[in-house]
């Protein structure tokens, strides 16, 4: 295994494990199995561990599987706290006791702001009392790192990793994802100050293998270097040297061998440019089966009426792509799961957008066709809960 440094010099491993994904049995978590294939992943040098409290059952699955194996001195556990479901910071302390009691531990090593999503609610969070409370956790132990996950654009997941000292951050990022998200401008911003940046959904929750075209498949199949799709997705990553640990969602004993022979093999720079140009052919192929032509470059941006017209149109497009259910998931991740939403269905046709568009696309005609698409009765309930309960209020 190999290892990248936290800003305190401390190993971590380039393989993560995200445990989101342990194979459910029943209405619980395969706790047999989840060990099992924990305690493959630690013989092979893995001590990252990453949980979330909203995920259910986990951090309890997670807590148990550590007890069991005794190894809690050799891990990092990193787990979230959703914010937007805390109204004080007495809130806030009575959930972060449940989460020790539930992972069996009295530290967190990295603990994160769930899906922090814009500077406006890291504010209000500061009105509370966070950054007290933090600097008392981590005065006496308790906290050993504090970060924060993001889903959304790149302009302001730069703007929050400036709002504070964080010591890490959790992205979404993989080479369909290169320009969106926090994308790789973000990650080399977060690296150039100094911050360890750890990566989900690297394979787009298995879509870059399960979901490829049948002519990105022929391109790898052509190669002259045979790899799975998994294996190019994550040497892609791990050549990047601004990564510090990859997250991968393993639930076989198949996969953990895979990856550590990937993780253990990659070095920072190993990409060649043959291997990058075969990246980008897939990338075309991929791109063929997209609705709107958009490439994410935000020279539509800003929206007047505030609308993320790059991420809605990447949804759109996944939801052609990758299909409906995960789409619709990830738009409201990055519209409406922040202080001020951001979905498609707020265009008023003003067309400043497409005035900027290289691509000429006809926005607003496009935004209305996605917001049909993505907008559903799951959505515009979730919508409605939100400002009910101003849980990013």
């Amino acid at each position: 295994m190999q290892y990248r440094k936290n800003r305190s010099g401390e190993d971590i491993s380039l393989l993560g494990y995200g445990c989101m994904r342990f194979t459910r049995k029943g209405s619980g978590i395969d706790l047999d199995k989840a060990e099992q294939e924990v305690r493959l992943a630690l013989k092979g040098g893995v001590n990252y561990f990453d949980t979330a409290y909203i995920y259910p059952g986990n951090e309890i699955a997670v807590g148990e599987i550590f007890r069991r194996i005794g190894c809690r001195e050799q891990i990092k556990i990193a787990t979230k706290l959703p914010h937007y479901l805390i109204k004080s910071m007495d809130g806030i302390e009575k959930m972060f006791q449940e989460q020790l009691r539930r992972l069996q531990t009295d530290y967190i090593d990295y603990y994160l702001m769930h899906m922090l999503t814009d500077v406006e609610t890291w504010e209000k969070l500061k009105k509370l009392g966070i950054e007290q409370w933090i600097e008392e956790k981590k005065r006496t132990g308790k906290i050993r790192h504090i970060g924060f996950s993001y889903h959304g654009h790149t302009d302001m997941f730069c703007r929050l990793i400036d709002a504070y000292d964080w010591e890490f951050t959790q992205i979404q990022y993989n080479y369909m994802d290169e320009h969106s998200q926090a994308g790789r401008r973000g990650l080399r911003y977060a690296a150039e100050k100094g911050i360890p940046v750890i990566i989900m959904e690297g394979l787009r929750g298995g879509k870059l293998v399960d979901l490829l075209p049948e002519g990105a498949k022929k391109r790898m199949e052509a190669h002259e270097i045979k790899r799975s799709a998994a294996e190019w997705a994550f040497r892609w990553l791990y050549s990047q040297p601004e990564v510090t640990c990859v997250l991968s969602g393993m639930n076989s004993e198949e996969m953990v061998l895979e990856n550590l022979r990937i993780a253990d093999e990659t070095k920072a720079g190993d990409f060649t440019e043959e291997d990058f140009a075969l990246i980008e052919a897939v990338k075309k192929e991929i791109q063929k089966t997209v609705k709107v032509g958009c490439t994410g470059c935000g020279y539509c941006m800003p929206c007047p009426q505030g609308i993320d017209i790059p991420e809605t149109f990447r949804c759109y497009n996944n939801y052609y792509a990758e299909g409906k259910s995960a789409a619709r998931r990830e738009y409201m991740q990055c519209t409406i799961f922040r202080k001020t939403p951001s979905n498609a269905s707020g265009c008023i046709s003003c067309g400043k957008c497409e005035a900027h568009c290289p691509q000429q696309i006809p926005i607003r005609k496009e935004l209305k066709e996605a917001a049909a698409k993505l907008e559903d009765l799951r959505f515009s309930l979730a919508k409605k809960a939100i400002g009910l309960f101003k849980l990013w209020g």
